[in-house]
């Protein structure tokens, strides 16, 4: 049978075992400008390109705060990334409020997951096409958790997604001994820059412009 005659459902599973709709939603993170976290065991980092979609637009926000412990970096779509962000704000918000504490981050990666998952098995829904690398610190150190359209979330040491992420994660694979036990924050910022230059074409850096062979870039610590 052809594909498309399994394509329109994300319920309908192909022959092959696949489910063509969440693999379109992970087609959509693989097409979006590069994000790269990375933490070591003191600190958590993300860096981002921010990438304009035209010469008359301002450059897209690829860093979005949830709480004051708590932050993420996005690649795919941005309209299912602000939805699913005011989600993870109103389960921070709701955690504070109710229980007068942070949000763990092992409970909002859980609950995200959940919400994605159900889009999967679910008539009438899409799966989100929106990755995120989701940073921030508790009690027990730095965390940083990827969230896939698929609706797995796990936690790593360093992790990218977006466009050319696989060069910036062969860099972070080979260099993370370097990182992982660093307790100068600069260094391990120094490493994100560094995997995220990976990403880029060649003949073109990361700077603070963002014109010509310049790409404006964005960081966040905790």
């Amino acid at each position: 049978m052809f594909r498309n005659s399994y394509d329109s459902d994300a319920t309908v599973i192909s022959p092959q075992g696949r489910l063509h709709q969440v693999e379109y939603a992970l087609e959509a993170v693989k097409q979006g400008s590069a994000v790269v976290g990375l933490r070591s065991k003191k600190h958590a980092v993300l860096v981002a390109l921010k990438r304009a979609p035209s010469e008359l637009a301002s450059h897209q926000q690829k860093l979005l705060s949830i709480d004051s412990h708590l932050g993420i970096g996005f690649a795919g779509l941005t309209n299912d990334a602000r939805v699913l962000s005011n989600y993870m704000r109103q389960l921070a918000l709701s955690s504070r409020i109710v229980y007068a504490r942070p949000l763990p981050l092992s409970r909002i990666a859980g609950s995200l997951a959940d919400r994605a998952q159900l889009n999967t098995i679910e008539a009438g829904r899409r799966p989100y096409g929106v990755g995120f690398l989701i940073i921030g610190h508790d009690g027990l150190g730095p965390h940083l958790y990827e969230f896939s359209p698929v609706g797995t979330c796990f936690e790593y040491h360093a992790m990218s997604l977006g466009a050319r992420s696989q060069s910036a994660k062969t860099y972070l694979e080979r260099r993370l001994d370097e990182y992982k036990d660093e307790e100068d924050l600069e260094k391990v910022v120094l490493h994100g820059l560094y995997a995220l230059r990976e990403t880029l074409q060649q003949g073109k850096e990361v700077s603070v412009r963002s014109r010509g062979v310049f790409h404006k870039v964005s960081i966040w610590a905790f």
